[in-house]
């Protein structure tokens, strides 16, 4: 599965993170890092962040 996030409209609330800290975390500087190549068994945390992003900008692709 892929992961692909907008990083034109990600703005890094960071809801991702709590949502899906295996995939997604922020540097130290509060930018967003995230897997993009992701394991099936991490599909629902990934669409749960995918649904708490607050700009939509992230994707599940399979």
């Amino acid at each position: 599965m892929k992961i692909v996030v907008d990083m034109n409209v990600c703005q890094d609330h960071g809801q991702c993170v709590f949502a899906a800290p295996e995939i997604f975390s922020l540097d130290d500087d509060g930018h967003l890092v995230y897997q993009s190549d992701v394991d099936e068994a991490l599909r629902e945390k990934a669409e749960d962040a995918a649904d708490v992003c607050p700009l939509q900008a992230i994707v599940v692709e399979d």
